[in-house]
């Protein structure tokens, strides 16, 4: 954690800084022993009733806190369990973007084969993303995915360095399919929620030979953000998948 974060986690530590609430006060307070990672994710808090008379609060002020926190996606409340840290996102599928032809199971989840792996300089873009000056190092990975063997998913993902130094030198073999369960098993970095933006195009020579589709075939291209426990950008991925296998559904009520 870097020492920026630190100190403005264990600010208004004791008391409520002039004008802020005393439920507000308290989420933060809970918020950073969940960053520092007093509670790893997929545990349960103390009981309430400990959580209160620790801080010095009603119970009444602890619930609004608690459920501060469960709207930000920090904690989760489970019927007559109690109150946990979310464990964050597993796999977070692309296909529910698409619907390719799989023998009918759309729990399926994709092979992953890296195909290349190397430190780069952080272009504009990426830089903006992840919070990082121009130029600075990332992890650079680009992977194929498949289904059944046949390629159905191109991607390219930006990591920040020193954090995920992890993945510079295991070997790729031993990584498994998903990617988010690794960052947090390796390089203790949980992904707690992401955003993504859909967009189309055409495919390139190379990403068509790999995706096995002619040269310039439409494409959804699905840019997303990931995000850490505390709120920071910490994964900018771009997937390519053919247009013509796109599905979205919504409810509108």
């Amino acid at each position: 954690m870097d020492a920026a974060f630190s100190s403005a986690a264990g600010l208004g530590a004791d008391q409520p800084a002039p004008g802020q609430s005393r439920y507000g006060w308290l989420a933060a307070s809970l918020r950073a022993r969940i960053t520092r990672g007093e509670w790893v994710p997929g545990t349960a808090l103390p009981a309430e009733a400990a959580l209160a008379r620790e801080h010095g609060v009603a119970l009444g002020t602890l619930r609004q806190a608690l459920a501060l926190l469960v709207a930000e996606g920090l904690l989760e409340r489970q019927h007559g369990r109690g109150t946990f840290v979310r464990a964050g996102l597993g796999g977070a599928s692309m296909l529910r973007f698409f619907r390719f032809r799989h023998g009918g199971d759309l729990t399926a989840t994709p092979t992953s084969t890296i195909l290349s792996r190397r430190v780069v300089a952080a272009v504009p873009e990426t830089a903006e993303a992840l919070g990082l000056p121009t130029g600075a190092s990332v992890l650079e990975l680009e992977r194929l995915r498949s289904l059944d063997g046949e390629p159905c998913l191109l991607e390219q993902l930006w990591l920040p360095l020193p954090a995920f130094d992890a993945l510079k030198d295991s070997d790729p073999a031993a990584w498994g399919d998903l990617l988010y369960p690794l960052y947090q098993g390796l390089c203790g970095v949980t992904v707690n929620r992401a955003e993504d933006d859909l967009r189309f195009g055409l495919l390139t020579r190379e990403q068509a030979a790999l995706l096995r589709l002619d040269a310039g075939h439409p494409c959804v291209q699905v840019n997303r953000r990931a995000f850490d426990l505390a709120g920071r950008c910490i994964e900018q991925r771009t997937t390519l998948g053919d247009a013509f296998a796109f599905q979205y559904t919504a409810q509108v009520r």
